[in-house]
């Protein structure tokens, strides 16, 4: 929601200059489904839940991420060789049952067929993974279709719209804090249908058919010409598939002393095309639970009260263990997973995505683009 898959993504911004603000603009699909390579950062972002085997089945939580970063200090150089777009993937997948979070990471130069984001639709691939739309008649219009085959899992995994897409912020112009320069066009494609496949350890498991809520996705798509600003060190940010077909997202960007710098959000109840779009200051996050990573050390809230125009809702995440180490490629060591929404009486409302940055150490931008595939 917020600048996160931009600062997640592209530490070779580091010596990029000032961001121009973004003038208002209507998106146009499918084109909008894109790549924008003028833009400094871009990000499609697919997180999701998918039951497989016999009734009661098994839960899993999944993300796919993939991100574009136009260098600008090799723009002007003519060699083919020259890195002017890079790409990043991330892949995980929860296994609630088994207790654990499996990750892997891509990273490579756009072009010589290694990598490589298309301008007219979302058709995006990076070596053996692949995110790409086919046009549909249902809301939404789109089927996104999930190929990665990373480090002891798989996914296999369509992802169909049930909805019209969601146009975050001010008609998709998203503010991502205090100053204008800092937003970024953005729109959401929630409660997604999820079917195919999900392999782990060369178990190949089938998501299964029943109805109900367990099977859904959230897709974000970002592009930016923003970098985070200065006085924040990191983000939480949620998108919560509702049981009745509503969806939420809120979040906060936070300064080195916890507290919030901006924040923001959006409200879509079911069978509404509009979202209802957060005020910074309507919005507060506040922590309930903490867990620490014998990994980094660091210190994560799992349990948040969020407090909304929409209402106040707990956000509990349902595997604690759920950080990610992509030093291997975008720099970062971040949490995000597989979490449930509730509201204040503690009634279940759905389930989405909770992340959180900047609590392994503050979020830089200081990757320089070396060790890149070619």
């Amino acid at each position: 929601m917020i600048n996160r898959r931009a600062l997640l993504a592209l530490g070779v911004l580091a010596w990029a200059g000032p961001a121009a603000a973004l003038p208002a603009r209507t998106l146009v699909f499918p084109r909008d489904h894109g790549s924008h390579p003028d833009l400094r950062t871009e990000w499609w972002y697919l997180t999701g839940q998918a039951r497989t085997g016999p009734t009661p089945g098994r839960l899993w939580g999944f993300q796919i991420t993939f991100f574009r970063s136009r260098v600008d200090a090799t723009q002007g150089l003519q060699s083919a060789f020259a890195a002017r777009q890079l790409l990043f993937a991330h892949a995980a997948l929860t296994d609630l049952q088994g207790g654990r979070q499996l990750h892997d990471q891509r990273i490579a130069r756009a072009g010589f067929g290694i990598a490589q984001a298309a301008e007219d639709d979302t058709n995006i691939h990076l070596r053996d993974w692949s995110l790409a739309r086919t046009p549909t008649s249902a809301p939404g219009h789109s089927r996104y279709d999930i190929r990665a085959q990373a480090d002891g899992f798989a996914l296999e995994l369509s992802c169909a719209s049930t909805q019209p897409i969601l146009l975050q912020g001010d008609a998709s112009l998203s503010r991502k804090g205090p100053d204008a320069s800092q937003a970024s066009y953005y729109y959401s494609q929630p409660q997604l249908a999820v079917t195919g496949a999900i392999t782990l350890g060369g178990r190949r498991m089938t998501v299964t058919d029943a109805p109900g809520p367990d099977n859904r996705a959230w897709l974000d798509h970002e592009c930016s010409q923003a970098l985070m600003h200065p006085d924040a060190v990191g983000w939480d940010w949620i998108g919560m598939n509702l049981d009745d077909g509503g969806a939420l997202t809120a979040f906060q960007l936070r300064r080195a002393d916890g507290s919030a710098l901006w924040a923001g959000g959006s409200w879509r109840q079911a069978g509404v095309s509009g979202a209802q779009s957060f005020e910074p200051q309507a919005v507060r996050f506040t922590p309930l639970r903490h867990w620490r990573s014998n990994v980094s050390g660091a210190l994560y809230p799992v349990e948040w009260r969020v407090d909304t125009p929409a209402g106040s809702f707990t956000v509990r995440a349902l595997l604690d263990a759920q950080e990610l180490d992509s030093r291997g490629s975008t720099g970062a060591i971040y949490w995000e997973g597989l979490s449930e929404l509730r509201d204040a009486a503690g009634r279940a409302l759905g389930r989405g995505y909770l992340e959180m940055t900047g609590y392994a150490q503050p979020l830089r931008l200081a990757r320089q683009p070396g060790n890149i595939e070619t």
